[in-house]
């Protein structure tokens, strides 16, 4: 297993990873015309955009072993406009249901966490579907707290989901 930047060569594997993830993960959670008409074309595109933008306080990282990229974690500024500066956010991080449960979800979001402390922020919030069970398991056991707020959105169009907050504080990189 290897944990690295992404670069913009590696957007259609993001995107391969996303799409599956979502598919494996959200079922039961998101109406299946939803999942069913998501496309690893028009999601290439967006990381690749994301990947090449080079924001500040962004970055992408990909988790690969010797068959390819099996996950990624996207991290920024946070995007609540309730927090403080100082807060960033892992708004994405997502591996391919063959390697869950093996190692690499923790090893990558260990490096999610340290990116955004390289980026100077202080505190972390990530967002997760209500009802995500799993994924819920995976941040309590990586340090994360459910702090109890909420938020809906719309997907694919049609479907209303919520979403509850983790937060975590970082750890100093001085």
């Amino acid at each position: 297993m290897r944990i690295r930047r992404a670069t913009t060569a590696d957007a259609a594997a993001i995107a391969s990873v996303h799409v599956g993830s979502w598919r494996a993960a959200y079922r039961g959670l998101m109406p299946d015309g939803v999942l069913d008409g998501l496309s690893v074309e028009q999601r290439a595109g967006v990381w690749r955009s994301v990947v090449g933008a080079g924001r500040p306080g962004e970055g992408v990282l990909v988790v690969e072993t010797d068959v390819g990229v099996v996950g990624f974690a996207h991290v920024c500024p946070a995007r609540d406009g309730y927090v403080d500066g100082g807060t960033g956010e892992v708004s994405a991080i997502y591996l391919l249901p063959e390697v869950w449960g093996t190692g690499h979800g923790r090893a990558l979001m260990d490096a999610a966490v340290r990116r955004l402390g390289d980026h100077g922020y202080r505190t972390a919030i990530l967002w997760v579907l209500v009802g995500n069970e799993r994924a819920r398991r995976f941040y309590d056991a990586a340090g994360w707290s459910c702090d109890g707020a909420e938020k809906t959105a719309t997907v694919g169009g049609t479907a209303t989901i919520t979403e509850t907050r983790y937060r975590r504080p970082l750890p100093s990189t001085a």
